[in-house]
């Protein structure tokens, strides 16, 4: 195969899955590792994708909004239900970026609650709504992803404090591995942790192990986790007995 070929099936993969590592696009290929790196770093120069530690992540605009938000919309609406009713009256409230925290939003209509965001998906859902205080922070534009990144983000979350943070997530390795796919989220996602007395989890079925390439955290620092996945699936099935729920949407 040759090199052309060889990285539209990478492009192909990367778009397919949310990201790919090297291994999985190595042993797919039947090549070494060192041929994809060279591959990676090709395309990612050529505009293609984004090349992230140990394999690849599409490029934003590879992956609209409105289209994300489309998938599993049933399962989004369900965890958004049930992480509403974890909110009570007067909490002060963060709402990570993504489609399942805006579908979280959607159920916080009419609560006298305070919501901090840097997402403006949630700011579209809460904007006209009299009864909840939004707060909007600070920072750099991502178009695609709908999200406010960078410094001014972390520093203004550095002097919250909250009573509840619902954080998204690209995919949850069975080894209990909270996932992202862009290296600028990370960060921010540890700052709203950090602001939080309970930081809970919001994932869909398909985020298990979903895609991903960049660690954030163990899930077992998250105080609970609300998902539509089968319970017995991993690492849902290893947290019986731990200081991390497991809530059923």
């Amino acid at each position: 195969m040759i090199a052309q070929q060889r990285q539209s099936v990478i492009l192909q993969m990367v778009r397919a899955h949310g990201g790919a590592s090297v291994g999985e696009l190595a042993e797919h290929l039947e090549v070494s590792p060192s041929t994809i790196r060279r591959d990676l770093n090709q395309m990612d120069k050529a505009g293609l994708l984004q090349r992230v530690r140990g394999g690849g992540a599409p490029e934003a605009d590879d992956l609209p909004f409105p289209q994300v938000a489309a998938r599993a919309a049933d399962e989004k609406d369900r965890v958004g239900a049930a992480a509403a009713a974890m909110v009570k009256d007067r909490d002060v409230v963060v709402l990570d970026i993504g489609t399942t925290c805006a579908a979280v939003a959607r159920h916080l209509r009419g609560r006298s609650i305070t919501v901090v965001t840097a997402s403006l998906a949630v700011v579209d859902e809460l904007r006209g709504d009299h009864d909840v205080e939004l707060i909007v922070l600070g920072g750099l534009l991502r178009s695609s992803y709908l999200s406010l990144v960078g410094a001014l983000t972390q520093q203004a979350l550095a002097q919250l404090r909250a009573d509840i943070a619902f954080l998204g997530t690209s995919g949850l390795r069975t080894d209990g591995t909270v996932m992202d796919s862009t290296g600028t989220e990370v960060p921010i996602k540890h700052a709203i942790r950090a602001a939080s007395e309970r930081t809970v989890l919001v994932a869909t079925a398909d985020k298990f192990p979903g895609s991903g390439l960049l660690p954030v955290l163990p899930v077992t620092d998250l105080q609970a986790v609300i998902t539509t996945a089968d319970p017995s699936t991993a690492p849902l099935d290893t947290l019986a007995g731990t200081s991390t729920e497991v809530v059923l949407a």
